[in-house]
């Protein structure tokens, strides 16, 4: 019988791949541990015990949050026309739906601690649909489709064009008169940057959408809406939807392409958010682009439309936000860009990129550690994001003035 041996030059072969086939699975069980969980299709849970919260402490949190339901009519149209609905050129142009009940969703290393209310339910977020419209300028700026955001918008932007669905009647009759939207013709609107916009210190000045500027939060005395001096862009901060709507008729401009289409392939999906999130616009907010109809989605639902989405989907985006922009081992926003969303705004510090409303010296939050944030719409619905205690708070239909209540009393759940 011929036994087989191994020659002098085999043997450390064999040897080498020994060791190496064991150490190379620790090594990818090493990178595994290192990356933090984050949710698939489903989401895991922990107790609140296994996530060091207390639980009686944390149910009374639960419950506090649901006792504080808003005041604010559960029907949003009637909501609207009771508040926003009585400014100067008012009337709803987008779609508006009934809110459901109290809704939450608290999440600490990734996993799932509690829920309550509808998580499941699409609801209006309001203007929590900034952080989003914020993200696919973000995205943007990453791929270099803008140099820098310190560029001035309307050197980027070509003539854009209302869409038509009928030729006129009478050709020729408008001879004179522009066939192009172009919020860019005046001196002080070309002085305006992407900072400026994302920070709602540009003072834009204008209509767009049949919604002039100075209709939104008007001044007290109507004698200025339409002849009060500019401020300097970046130098006053002014929160306002027409100049929100700007900017999201730039950013798509800028990609080309409707940006809920822009958010899906990039962020939404990449994060495994569900497939009923919906981003409308407005329904006279239709322009031409490259040949297609493309509706100009808007920063929120004042007038109505904005995003239309869960509590889970709501929970996937802080987490996110949470981790500086990645989700497991990909990077979907830029370090740069979370670093220049958590910049305090020198006219309005607890404000960075819309809508990062931040803790700056604990004035918004004073339960909470100044290096938390938030994502916050009207209703009030707001995504709490909490580095230090590695912690995200959805938190759907609360009073606004419960929200650092809440806050205090599930931070004092925290064991560890």
């Amino acid at each position: 019988m011929r036994t087989s041996r191994l020659d002098s030059r085999t043997v450390p072969l064999v040897l080498a791949l020994a060791f190496a086939l064991p150490s190379s699975r620790l090594e990818a069980q090493r990178r595994a541990a290192a990356t933090p969980y984050v949710p698939g299709t489903t989401w895991e849970r922990h107790t609140p015990a296994a996530a060091a919260i207390d639980s009686a402490r944390l149910a009374e949190a639960i419950a506090f949050a649901i006792a504080s339901d808003a005041r604010a009519p559960r029907d949003m149209e009637e909501s609207h026309y009771r508040s926003f609905g009585r400014e100067p050129f008012g009337q709803g142009i987008g779609p508006f739906k009934p809110r459901g009940e109290p809704t939450g969703v608290i999440v600490r290393g990734g996993y799932v601690v509690a829920s309550w209310g509808e998580p499941d339910r699409v609801d209006m977020t309001h203007s929590v649909t900034k952080s989003f419209l914020s993200a696919t300028l973000g995205m943007a700026v990453d791929r270099g489709l803008i140099g820098s955001v310190r560029d001035t918008v309307w050197k980027s932007q070509a003539p854009t064009y209302a869409l038509r669905l009928t030729a006129p009647s009478e050709p020729g009759s408008t001879t004179g008169h522009s066939m192009f939207i172009d919020p860019w013709n005046t001196p002080h609107n070309k002085t305006i940057t992407w900072d400026d916009l994302l920070r709602q210190t540009s003072d834009w000045e204008g209509t767009l959408w049949g919604k002039p500027e100075w209709a939104d939060r008007p001044l007290q005395n109507a004698a200025e809406w339409r002849t009060r001096q500019r401020k300097p862009a970046g130098t006053a901060y002014e929160y306002n939807d027409v100049r929100v709507n700007i900017l999201a008729l730039a950013a798509t401009n800028i990609w080309r392409r409707p940006l809920p289409e822009v958010l899906r392939d990039n962020l939404m999906d990449p994060i495994g958010a569900s497939r009923t999130w919906r981003w409308n616009g407005y329904d006279n907010a239709w322009i031409t682009l490259d040949g297609r109809a493309v509706q100009v989605v808007s920063g929120g639902g004042h007038w109505g439309g904005g995003m239309f989405i869960n509590a889970w989907d709501m929970a996937r985006f802080g987490l996110l936000t949470q981790r500086r922009g990645v989700w497991g081992d990909t990077r979907i926003l830029s370090e740069e860009w979370v670093k220049l969303s958590l910049t305090p705004t020198v006219p309005q510090p607890t404000y960075g990129y819309m809508n990062w409303y931040l803790n700056t010296d604990r004035k918004w939050m004073p339960s909470a550690p100044a290096s938390a944030f938030g994502h916050v719409g009207n209703g009030t619905n707001l995504v709490y994001v909490d580095p230090e205690h590695d912690l995200v708070a959805v938190v759907r239909w609360i009073e606004n003035g419960a929200i650092d209540q809440f806050l205090g009393k599930l931070l004092g759940a925290v064991t560890r």
